[in-house]
């Protein structure tokens, strides 16, 4: 089993900040080492990267040196006198250069404090450095003198500083007999059938993800390092009209390799674990879908509820054929644990309640350790589809990477299911160490979602008393090539026929719409573009919650002007033309990938959300007669959400309650919300209400949703159920029933800038008036 040492010898190189580096009139004596020159000659024998020295704020380093101190000091090996004086040519003491040297040996053996017996001046040691130069003793590093003292504060001559830096090569690199195993895994993370670099919603190719993309960057990660490995770590199969198309209008069939499968197959993949939406579908589907796989598809954590046994396979270990640096070929054998977030249970209840139980993941790792060691791993790697989480464990939780990766024995670990990045994101987490692709000093890597980045560990193994132990390792993630139109041709073949067809689906009518749709006014009043979604919303729900504790509750449903221009532009706007609709419009009604969900509040929980929206907008003095304009720029349009189902108007002649950033509450007695109403009558504040919404406000901290009794996470995209919404009626017809409005402020100009092509839309509204072009692609408009 690999040992847990340090990440490398290049990050336990730290100075001692008691070190006293003492002054000499004359330091640069001919037959001492300087300061200078041992920073220098160490960080050449260690072969630390080298910069160009910018980053330094000594005064006294000379640009032919500042790259090797610059180096020493981001590696920890020094520090500098001052902030502003590094003391190039000041003298190294005998204890300084061991102690440092000690510490740049690649071990984490330690030595006994009798070590220091043998000397007569060991009072001479400083106290703190002592298990230091014990240390330094016990690896041959320091060498005492015939008279049996070890003159700690001598000065260390030139001789001795090449002699000690050959020392420290010694102990640092794998000795010449013993030859070293450079292992790569690589892993994805998220695809969500992001097979081919297509954006289906715009109908067009991209550069920026997909799996032919990140196929280019494993064909070259593989072509640097001999020795390979390739995970997925799953939601792999749903998340694009291709992902739909193969379950709703050409379903899988027995025996078929679902398409995101065949791409993995055409890379050689080694192994894959489920993830949360591979449950989207139920079990029989997914079971054809694993049918279809070249590879190990795991998961430990699933648990079949009739049985009590696991429902898929736990774990695997792989007899990894590897070649050393002498060219001999050794067997690895690596273990490979998976686990889910186990709120599979509350996004799919529908497809999983009575046939599978789910357990905690990171104490299912903890289980299952044990045997895989027993079974001979000499590796053993967690595949997580469970965030990072961080050091509080809450049994059942969804995110506990952080407590997989604190296990003793876990060598490394491919998380995801957060799509973000790590190394990257989370760098206040506890534990992280971001340079190093660390967390809890276990390597570990996220990279991203749908294919943007390839994550990489990366190992040098070696062979200690017949076991594999670690030299080096790093996590790093890797980002798809932007500004290259490279594919990889292997899974363009494996696809390009349900890509054809999917192409054929999503430019399909489903609908049509009557009048155009637009977002233009979603800002200023109640839009036709947010009432469709909100219909959609609801109709969805409301089928989601019969037979819950929750199917008599009153449902609302909330939306928000997603494209509103701002920092996109004046053409970014939802702007669909009266005629067909067909599903790739709907990138135009609904721009994110959110999924739904349903948030249970009552009335005042709900008078608070509409608070914070309505901090979208600037308070106005209506004593003041010249243009006062009531747009919050820094209020984004996706936070304003208006809530149909329910009547109220906005007063922005009072100041905003909450600040728009992170809606901490700025101003306790303002009321923006007025004469809000359900079914013509006041709202009652005890009331429960379940609204509808998305993941990023369920999961978010808006004011009232963050007091929620209970937030109900689903698996379909908002896009999805517009999509199902449209099927059920024959056309759409756009219209709003002006549930809210902001209120007019007597004798105060509003104006508000939107694109210029709303003119074209203002319709029969007397309140909006066009005024003149702004900015290019902005017109000036009036509200009255």
């Amino acid at each position: 089993m690999l040992k847990k040492v340090g990440v490398s010898f290049l990050i336990v190189l730290l100075t001692v900040g008691s070190l006293v580096i003492p002054q000499k009139a004359n330091a640069a004596k001919s037959n001492e080492a300087t300061r200078g020159e041992f920073i220098q000659q160490v960080v050449k024998a260690l072969n630390l990267s080298l910069s160009d020295g910018s980053t330094l704020k000594f005064k006294d380093v000379d640009k032919q040196l500042a790259p090797y101190v610059e180096a020493a000091v981001k590696a920890g090996l020094v520090h500098g006198r001052s902030t502003t004086e590094f003391d190039t040519n000041g003298t190294l003491t005998r204890e300084q250069a061991f102690v440092i040297s000690a510490r740049a040996a690649n071990t984490d053996k330690t030595y006994p404090m009798s070590l220091l017996d043998r000397f007569k001046d060991k009072r001479n040691f400083g106290a703190s450095l002592r298990p230091e130069m014990a240390k330094s003793i016990g690896l041959g590093l320091m060498k005492g003198y015939s008279d049996g003292t070890a003159k700690p504060k001598q000065a260390v001559m030139k001789n001795e500083m090449r002699a000690i830096v050959n020392r420290l090569l010694q102990v640092s690199q794998p000795h010449p007999e013993e030859a070293t195993v450079a292992l790569r895994v690589m892993g994805t993370t998220d695809i969500h059938t992001n097979l081919m670099n297509y954006d289906y919603y715009q109908d067009k190719v991209i550069q920026d993800y997909g799996l032919t993309k990140t196929g280019v960057l494993i064909d070259e990660a593989r072509a640097e390092v001999e020795n390979t490995l390739l995970f997925d770590n799953g939601d792999l199969i749903q998340g694009t009209p291709l992902g739909s198309y193969k379950v709703k209008e050409k379903p899988l069939q027995k025996g078929e390799v679902h398409p995101s499968v065949a791409g993995l197959n055409a890379l050689k993949y080694d192994v894959m674990s489920l993830g949360n939406h591979e449950f989207n579908f139920g079990l029989d589907y997914l079971d054809n879908v694993i049918e279809g796989a070249e590879f190990p598809v795991l998961n430990a954590n699933i648990y079949d509820e009739a049985t009590g046994k696991n429902r898929f396979t736990p774990y695997v270990i792989l007899d990894k054929e590897v070649t050393d640096s002498k060219g001999v070929m050794h067997n690895l054998k690596v273990g490979v644990i998976g686990v889910v977030a186990p709120g599979i249970m509350r996004w799919d209840g529908s497809n999983l309640k009575g046939k599978v139980t789910v357990e905690d993941g990171a104490d299912t790792v903890e289980k299952f350790l044990p045997q895989v060691q027993k079974e001979g791993a000499d590796v053993v790697f967690v595949i997580a589809h469970s965030g990072i989480g961080d050091e509080v464990h809450d049994k059942g939780e969804d995110d506990v990477t952080w407590q997989i990766s604190a296990l003793e024995g876990v060598d490394g670990v491919l998380t995801g299911h957060n799509h973000a990045l790590f190394p990257g994101d989370f760098k206040d987490v506890k534990n992280v160490n971001s340079e190093e692709g660390t967390l809890n000093g276990t390597p570990v890597v996220m990279p991203n979602r749908f294919g943007s980045h390839l994550g990489l560990l990366d190992y040098q193994l070696k062979m200690d008393n017949g076991k594999w132990v670690v030299v080096s390792v790093k996590g790093s993630v890797r980002e798809v090539h932007k500004d290259s139109d490279k594919v990889n041709q292997k899974v363009v073949d494996a696809v390009k026929e349900v890509h054809k067809e999917t192409l054929d689906y999503i430019r399909t009518p489903v609908s049509k719409t009557t009048a155009p749709l637009t977002s233009y006014f979603g800002l200023i009043r109640d839009d036709s573009s947010i009432q469709i979604l909100t219909e959609a919303q609801k109709h969805y729900v409301e089928d989601k919650i019969k037979g819950t504790e929750y199917e008599k509750l009153p449902i609302l449903s909330a939306g928000s002007p997603l494209k509103f221009g701002g920092r996109y532009g004046p053409d970014y706007y939802t702007d669909i033309p009266a005629g067909d609709v067909s599903i790739k419009n709907l990138a135009d009604l609904y721009v994110y990938d959110n999924t739904v969900a349903a948030v249970v509040l009552t009335g005042k929980n709900i008078k608070e959300w509409l608070e914070m929206s309505s901090g979208a907008f600037n308070q106005v003095d209506p004593t003041k007669s010249e243009e006062q304009n009531i747009v919050n720029e820094n209020h984004r349009s996706y936070n304003f959400d208006v809530i149909d189902g329910l009547t109220y108007e906005i007063d922005i002649t009072q100041p905003a309650k909450y600040d728009s950033k992170e809606g901490k509450l700025v101003n306790e007695n303002a009321t923006r919300i007025r004469n809000l109403q359900y079914k013509d009558q006041p709202i009652d504040p005890n009331q429960e209400f379940v609204v509808v919404t998305n993941n990023y406000r369920g999961s978010g901290n808006f004011p009232g949703v963050r007091d929620a009794k209970e937030i109900i996470f689903y698996q379909d995209e908002n896009r999805e159920a517009v999509i199902e919404y449209l099927e059920t009626i024959d056309q759409i017809e756009p219209y709003v029933d002006n549930n809210w409005s902001i209120q007019p402020v007597k004798g105060a100009k509003m104006i508000f800038e939107t694109s210029i092509k709303g003119k074209e839309h203002i319709g029969d509204d007397t309140r909006i008036k066009y005024i003149q072009p702004t900015k290019e692609g902005y017109g000036k408009y009036e509200l009255k």
